[in-house]
């Protein structure tokens, strides 16, 4: 029975293979789109507070190759929640992207540098640092022209890791491609 349960299980993954169609990432490939999704700010001070909202964006993806892509987002998260007032993370990054460009589910994981201004109650003003991205991202190609997916992104801020120990981002994406 267990032989069996296996060759049913090979047959579903080979099916679904057969089914899917490719990607077709190519070089110069040009992708904008928007970004929305949950913040979670760690802002440690006399207290530790953990700030949430909600997170909006846009994010470009230019071909370098079918593999490797040059990214720049840019977004805004609001969090209200978790501080006595409305703070703000503001985030304009610029890196690469290496896309494993294999069916219609397209994974993708990032690196990416850049600058952050941060606002609001716990950060005491306003206060501007460098910092970077690491990011990891799941999209399904409908056509050539349009994909939707999920992403997870962690920043990190250079110059004030003890304050701001954690920047987590996890989005929603949808892009319009255009140049294959």
């Amino acid at each position: 029975m267990r032989a069996g349960v296996g060759w049913v299980g090979l047959a579903l993954v080979a099916a679904a293979v057969a089914v899917s169609g490719r990607a077709h990432a190519v070089e110069r490939e040009n992708q904008l789109g928007l970004e929305l999704g949950l913040p979670m700010l760690v802002a440690q001070g006399k207290s530790t507070n953990t700030l949430s909202g909600g997170s909006f964006g846009l994010h470009y993806t230019y071909g370098i190759t079918d593999a490797v892509n040059l990214v720049a987002d840019g977004g805004t998260s609001l969090m209200p929640w978790g501080a006595t007032s409305l703070s703000t993370t503001s985030n304009l990054d610029v890196g690469v992207a290496y896309v494993l460009d294999v069916l219609r589910w397209v994974p993708w994981g990032a690196v990416e540098a850049g600058g952050y201004a941060l606002t609001g109650n716990p950060v005491g003003g306003t206060q501007i640092l460098p910092g970077f991205a690491l990011a990891v991202g799941l999209d399904y190609r409908f056509d050539r022209s349009w994909a939707a997916g999920l992403e997870l992104r962690q920043h990190m801020l250079f110059t004030d890791v003890s304050t701001f120990p954690s920047f987590t981002q996890a989005l929603l994406r949808v892009g319009y491609t255009w140049g294959w």
